[in-house]
């Protein structure tokens, strides 16, 4: 008679046991899931409590408000930053979540049509939004001249920035591309307001000039240069302008003046897609508008539409186009043609409505 198997060696009791051993395992995550308070309750026991994400946030803030700006004069390899621009800690800043396109505006027409694109277009740059009785310094004067000059700053007492101008904590950034004219950057710091001017054909990495004015071999572009890719480093002055306020620990710019000769469009798309706009108070552009732009591609009906839309974007940030300046001394080019009585060059200037 053959012998019988023990009951603990057959397949059944296993299954069994290996169930068993499944439901402990759930019951046992599904009670931690239950109790988050357990983690909290542990750190009070210990006489600490965890930090929050808005804790780190205020410190570097208030940090930055208490230090002094202080760059160094120095262009050597390997020497160390600005005194005042330590790099922020990671995860300081709250992260948030990426756009990597803007939302096109419907065509202006049933069709696409170049013809309706540049109207639209040309009508939207050349009518203001918002009225603004004093522009620039000069106009606080009464001298009514001064809103006709192109780099115009809204100074109503509705906004801020006369009032940051008077308590000498206005900070202005200024990009260009080797441009002379500086005039308007000096009468800003003349005023008090902290002024920083980049541009990579400066001979220093950092100057320092007067009280309030740096200079800063850097160009503003709408990429970080990778320096694991050996052709990036030769532009490795060159970065976001999200990186720069990181890098300097400025949290808010009152004025953004730029004037780079094409580069406006990806830089203020750039600016849109990280919401670093939203740390402007006022901005004034130069666009040209004589061909589409650097890295702007697509025919001349969609090169129009992704322009239009880009400023449609700032309007739904609450910017408010004030003042606008059709530059006659340029060549009259629209996208390489004599037409629509357009202008190859504009400056624009627009005011951030909820800027504290």
């Amino acid at each position: 008679m053959p012998k019988e198997r023990p009951l603990w060696r057959g397949p059944a009791f296993r299954l069994c046991l290996l169930s068993a051993a499944l439901f402990l395992c759930l019951q046992l995550g599904m009670r931690r899931s239950w109790c988050p308070e357990e983690k909290p309750r542990a750190a009070a026991a210990g006489g600490r409590s965890p930090p929050t994400s808005r804790g780190t946030e205020r410190q570097p803030a208030a940090a930055a408000g208490r230090r002094r700006v202080t760059y160094v004069r120095s262009g050597r390899r390997g020497t160390a930053g600005p005194a005042c621009c330590p790099l922020q800690p990671p995860g300081g800043r709250r992260r948030k979540a990426v756009r990597w396109h803007i939302e096109l505006q419907p065509w202006a027409s049933p069709t696409p049509s170049l013809n309706y694109e540049a109207l639209r277009f040309l009508k939207y740059i050349s009518t203001t939004q918002i009225s603004c009785e004093h522009m620039n310094l000069s106009s606080l004067k009464g001298d009514s001249e001064t809103t006709k000059k192109p780099w115009s700053i809204c100074l109503d007492e509705r906004f801020s920035l006369i009032h940051r101008i008077r308590s000498k904590q206005c900070r202005l950034y200024s990009l260009g591309l080797g441009n002379d004219d500086n005039q308007f950057e000096i009468s800003m710091a003349n005023s008090g307001c902290e002024v920083h001017r980049f541009d990579p054909s400066i001979k220093s990495a950092h100057i320092h000039e007067g009280q309030h004015l740096w200079y800063h071999r850097l160009s503003i572009d709408w990429r970080d240069p990778n320096p694991a890719i050996a052709p990036h480093k030769l532009h490795s002055n060159t970065k976001k302008l999200g990186t720069i306020l990181n890098e300097f620990g400025h949290q808010k710019i009152d004025v953004l003046k730029a004037d780079v000769e094409s580069a406006e469009w990806k830089i203020l798309e750039n600016l849109i897609l990280e919401d670093v706009v939203e740390q402007i108070g006022q901005l004034v552009v130069e666009v040209h508008i004589h061909w589409p732009g650097f890295e702007v591609s697509g025919n001349d009906s969609t090169v129009v539409r992704y322009w239009y839309s880009l400023l449609r974007e700032l309007e739904l940030k609450d910017f408010r186009l004030f003042h606008t300046y059709k530059d006659l001394s340029k060549p009259q080019m629209f996208l390489k043609k004599e037409a629509f009585n357009a202008s190859s060059c504009y400056t624009l200037s627009w005011v951030n409505t909820r800027w504290k």
